[in-house]
């Protein structure tokens, strides 16, 4: 008897293409974006703090 394993889509994908989009975001310090303190609202400022924070840990 010959048996066949179904394979389900999931397996038929590369893994390289199995990557969530957080994996395939660029790295956002490269990017070139402008921050305009005057558009800010209170979620942008909070934002921007936590990045500089994350700067500065990566930096140590």
């Amino acid at each position: 008897m010959n048996q066949v394993k179904e394979q389900t889509a999931q397996e038929q994908v590369p893994v390289f293409s199995q990557q969530t989009q957080a994996q395939q975001a660029p790295y956002a310090k490269s990017e070139d974006v402008e921050f305009n303190a005057e558009l800010a609202d209170a979620d942008d400022l909070e934002a921007a703090e936590r990045a500089q924070a994350a700067d500065a840990r990566q930096q140590q």
